[in-house]
């Protein structure tokens, strides 16, 4: 009854445009307007860790006002600069090492979506349907145009094209110099979907994106002329609730494997080649996103739980409750740690091996729903308030050392609940 309510509220801000925001975000504020009971299952406290590593920021500042719910304004780091901007148009580079403000522009635009910085161009996304691309050394604007509607997707450039994801459902590659529209996939979008839109991937010369029917295809980047075409996520249920499908996490690309998941449909691999389903975990969704390493994928689910999860066979390693609901978002790989953020503002250390919380440090007070960027291993993270900060860890620190208590026989230990050698376990686990 809450997510029904939830939904014709949506319905009715939004002119019946049959947008549905994010549901974790959607709760917000519900209580006031139809009572005071709130039946929503609250974030966990934050929980008490031993910090087992250092963790040190190496410098912070702030990007004009930061951005709001439902955009897509992330850190990007190109040619040891920084690049961040906030939703009223501001754009900013700072030095990577040190975080000096490198330059500054102000657009003027409601920016929605980036930056992407590729071959010395930072392109960028608004809510009133234009893409611009400025000069990377110094902020100059290289050119503007105007595409069919809102852009909530990172653009994506390789050979010379920008490709970019548009809220109606377009796929457009634009011409990297000046912006002139090479080809456009156009593709219906259902009445009812989350507000949001997975980028699209450049995998070689094909550009992989999913679209919120459940539906996956794979273009050709020169021409974007189709490949091919697959159902990967199929709707079930009676309403149009459970009949939400959507593909909102970025695809991640692996050898010839295709990585992603859907809103309520579960974690899928499919082959690069022709789209066949290789695997689907259908208890594991998520729209936050994942991350990869060489062996397995990091997944941030619909619950804010944690997952690694092996590539190769779907089994799952562990599962990371403590953070439940606490707006996490996709993963970072760091390391030999998983990082994500929360809507605290703090950024939490896993152990890749089980899952086990490490550390944390907070980054502001404002939540951070920007994945963290990982280069040379150094942590970039943009929170909601425009804070942004750069942070790495130092030396582990030795836990402090504790008589083991003996365990009941009957009752496992937390991290024989949580990793488990034997694989087959897991799916007897209703948990997992």
């Amino acid at each position: 009854m809450r997510w029904l309510l939830v939904i014709l509220l949506s319905l009715a801000l939004n002119g019946c445009e049959g947008t549905l925001n994010k549901v974790t975000d959607s709760l917000d504020g519900v209580t006031g307007l139809f009572g005071d009971n709130d039946n929503s299952e609250p974030p966990a406290p934050l929980p008490e860790i031993t910090s087992e590593i250092q963790i040190k920021t190496l410098w912070q500042t702030d990007v004009g006002d930061g951005y709001e719910q439902h955009v897509r304004l992330v850190p990007a780091v190109y040619d040891d600069k920084v690049f961040a901007a906030d939703r009223n148009g501001l754009v900013e580079a700072h030095n990577a090492q040190t975080g000096e403000l490198l330059w500054e522009v102000e657009t003027e635009l409601s920016l929605s979506a980036g930056p992407d910085v590729q071959y010395g161009q930072v392109a960028l996304g608004t809510s009133d349907a234009e893409v611009v691309a400025l000069d990377a050394d110094d902020g100059e604007s290289l050119w503007t145009v105007s595409v069919s509607s809102e852009v909530l997707a990172l653009p994506r450039a390789a050979q010379g094209i920008v490709v970019i994801r548009t809220i109606d459902g377009r796929i457009i590659g634009l011409d990297e110099r000046s912006g002139a529209k090479i080809w456009s996939y156009e593709r219906g979008v259902p009445t009812l979907t989350l507000r949001g839109t997975g980028a699209p991937v450049i995998a070689g010369d094909r550009v992989i994106a999913g679209y919120a029917s459940g539906k996956l295809v794979a273009l050709r980047l020169q021409d974007g002329k189709v490949e091919w075409e697959a159902n990967i996520a199929l709707p079930q249920g009676r309403s149009e609730l459970d009949r939400l499908v959507d593909i909102d996490t970025d695809p991640i690309v692996i050898d010839d494997v295709i990585y992603l998941s859907s809103f309520q449909a579960g974690l899928f691999a499919v082959s690069i080649d022709d789209g066949e389903v290789l695997w689907q975990r259908r208890n594991l969704s998520s729209f936050a996103g994942m991350n990869a390493d060489w062996r397995y994928l990091y997944v941030t689910d619909v619950n804010s739980d944690v997952w690694a999860v092996d590539q190769r066979s779907s089994s799952a390693l562990w599962k990371q409750d403590q953070l439940h609901n606490r707006r996490l978002t996709a993963p970072a790989i760091f390391k030999e740690f998983v990082v994500v953020g929360d809507f605290e503002g703090y950024l939490h250390w896993l152990s890749q091996d089980d899952g086990r919380l490490l550390g944390r440090i907070r980054i502001g007070s404002d939540p951070i729903e920007a994945a963290p960027v990982v280069v040379d291993d150094v942590l970039y993270v943009y929170g909601k308030g425009g804070v942004l900060a750069a942070v790495t860890t130092g030396e582990r620190i030795a836990p402090p050392a504790t008589e083991a208590e003996p365990e009941s026989a009957d009752e496992p230990s937390d991290s024989e609940l949580k990793l488990n050698p034997d694989t087959s376990d897991l799916f007897s686990d209703p948990d997992f």
